[in-house]
């Protein structure tokens, strides 16, 4: 069990910590985004063999040839997932 006094060094420690870099936030501010994006290529590859098909053969033309956006954090994001089956 934690008591008040360290949950205030707790507190004190992450106020000493530096802003995290403005990378960091921005990328933390587009996971709901890309992640909503993500499922949606997910669950259109899972129902449509020869989209699925493209995508693993060109990740990259298949998205844009669908008319979805060809981010790399995207691109690399879908590529992991697709690779985990």
């Amino acid at each position: 069990m934690t008591d008040g006094a360290t949950i205030g060094r707790l507190a004190e420690l992450l106020r000493a910590l530096p802003p995290a870099p403005r990378g960091w936030v921005e990328a933390a501010q587009h996971l709901p985004l890309v992640q909503h994006e993500l499922d949606e290529i997910v669950a259109r590859a899972e129902a449509d063999a020869a989209f699925r098909e493209a995508l693993v053969a060109d990740l990259e033309s298949a998205l844009a040839q669908a008319g979805l956006r060809v981010e790399p954090r995207l691109v690399d994001a879908l590529r992991r997932r697709l690779a985990a089956g």
